[in-house]
Parts: C-alpha cells; sequence; structure tokens
C-alpha cells in the first residue's frame, strides 16, 4: 500500500483517511492549482474534487459516506457495516488509482473545474 491513503476501523465507523500533507500531494496539489486557480489543494478542497469525480464516476460511493476534512487532511467514513467495508476500500482504491496517474486526475479536473464546489 501507499502512504497517503490508508483504511481502517475506527469506532463505529470505517475510515478513509487521505494525508494530503504527504509530498507527494502537495506536489500534485500544486500543479492542480497550476491548471485551476480554484484548486488549492487542501482537505476541504479535495472533499470537493472527490464529490464531484464521485458523482460522476461512482456515485454508489457517495450514499452514506461522512466526510471531515482538515487543512492536511481529508476522511470520508462509513458506517460499520460489509457493504461499507467494500465502499470504503472501492474508494482507497479510486484516490489511489487517481494519485499514481496522475494525467488522468489532470485530465478530470480540465474537463470537470467549474462544476467542482471549491471551498
Amino acid at each position: 500500500m501507499n502512504s497517503y491513503v490508508k483504511v481502517f476501523e475506527s469506532g463505529n465507523y470505517f475510515d478513509v483517511c487521505f494525508y494530503v500533507d504527504e509530498q507527494k500531494i502537495i506536489e500534485i496539489g500544486e500543479k492542480m492549482n497550476d491548471i485551476n486557480e480554484y484548486a488549492y489543494m487542501n482537505g476541504y478542497n479535495w472533499e470537493a474534487f472527490f464529490n464531484c469525480y464521485l458523482e460522476i464516476n461512482a456515485p454508489d460511493l457517495l450514499e452514506g459516506m461522512k466526510t471531515d476534512p482538515e487543512a492536511g487532511m481529508y476522511v470520508a467514513y462509513y458506517d460499520l457495516t460489509p457493504e461499507n467495508k467494500k465502499k470504503s476500500e472501492k474508494f482507497a482504491e479510486i484516490i489511489t488509482s487517481l494519485i499514481e496517474n496522475e494525467e488522468e486526475l489532470y485530465q478530470f479536473l480540465r474537463d470537470n473545474g467549474d462544476e467542482i464546489e471549491w471551498d
């Protein structure tokens, strides 16, 4: 796995933690900001980006998802159910895929940046 996204069980939830203060993520965020001036990629704007991305590409993952963005982290969490465990793992896979395939992320931003509700 990687150091920037983790899924774990915490209390009554499955947490998907995306650490936006990792160097690789900071560099991707800077490139995103070059593409779209509103894309200052703190935890709040990652939330805005993922909300738009999921609405278009995996709307089922938004069902039952709660979030808690911060300046240096974005957390999505789901109630503890077998279905939600799969959702949290799938969301972590999507994040990883976008980060490891940056051009896909940048292209989505170019195509949909005006639809994203930036912080």
